[in-house]
């Protein structure tokens, strides 16, 4: 199962500082060996809410392999650059079954609230 990792991104200022473009420019050959991959990067449209700042979207073609690379020493060696320089929320989630509906996500709620 897919997992997908989520940045909510600020920049101080918008434009990465120089400690920020030298992550920028490292960070790609640490995702590599675990078959990460960007998505989506940028600005986003807010429809509903407040979102400043931008996202990153990347997927993995697993939990394990999103965890083994953020644990990962060469992620570790980088981390303090992006720490030091940007302000993210990072989470990450799940790929939902191919078979995966809301409707029927929303039946079993109502069922195993019934005996409450």
């Amino acid at each position: 199962m897919k997992t997908y990792l989520i940045n909510h991104l600020r920049i101080p200022g918008d434009i990465p500082n120089d400690a920020g473009l030298t992550y920028l420019e490292q960070v790609e050959a640490t995702v590599a060996p675990f078959g990460g991959k960007w998505l989506a990067q940028g600005p986003a449209d807010v429809v509903e809410g407040a979102w400043p700042g931008s996202v990153v979207l990347m997927e993995f073609p697993s939990r394990d392999a999103a965890t083994s690379w953020y644990n990962s020493p060469a992620y570790q060696a980088i981390l303090p650059l992006r720490l030091k320089n940007a302000i993210s929320d990072l989470i990450l989630i799940d790929q939902i079954p191919e078979d995966f509906t809301i409707k029927g996500f929303a039946s079993e709620v109502r069922r195993a609230t019934r005996g409450s």
